[in-house]
């Protein structure tokens, strides 16, 4: 598939799931909403050690206090940026390749903020890897938990939601 401005570098890899929030502002606030929840969520020690017992790429936080293309947390950098409409982030570790599609809409009062998680899970390690965390609803939590951390910071009320 040819990319394009809203195509993810990572558009080969499968689709795993979607989860959507919509939060109070304009795509504008729920764009810094998601920087932020991304920078307290990875950028925590317990989070550092997990991505270095996993061997992510990148491994460390790096230029997010002003992020933009290249800047990272741990587990993911940032490799496409068009504010305040999209923000594709990924990363890489032993056992997956995978990455984050973030797209943000007006919707009504709000913003509509929808997050399309793809994953590629190769080999035996791999697989025995997506089982343990796709399988059992692992990664499905942490996405909602992670889509409420914005709702949070944007200031909205509403329940993220997924597919």
């Amino acid at each position: 598939m040819p990319a394009d401005d809203t195509t993810p570098p990572f558009a080969d890899l499968p689709r795993i799931d979607e989860h959507t929030v919509t939060v109070s502002g304009p795509p504008a606030a729920a764009w810094d909403a998601v920087l932020r929840a991304l920078g307290s969520a990875f950028g925590r020690p317990r989070a550092r050690r997990i991505a270095a017992v996993l061997g992510c790429e990148p491994a460390t936080t790096r230029a997010w206090d002003r992020p933009g293309v290249g800047s990272s947390v741990p587990g993911f950098r940032i490799v496409s940026a068009a504010p305040p409409d999209l923000l594709v982030v990924a990363g890489r570790h032993r056992f997956s390749r995978y990455g984050i599609v973030f797209r943000f809409e007006p919707a009504g009062e709000g913003t509509r903020c929808r997050a399309e998680s793809r994953a590629e899970f190769p080999g035996t390690a791999g697989r025995v890897y997506r089982a343990a965390v796709i399988g059992t609803g692992g990664h499905a939590v942490a996405v909602r938990a992670l889509l409420q951390q914005v709702r949070s910071a944007a200031g909205s009320d509403d329940r993220p939601t997924g597919r």
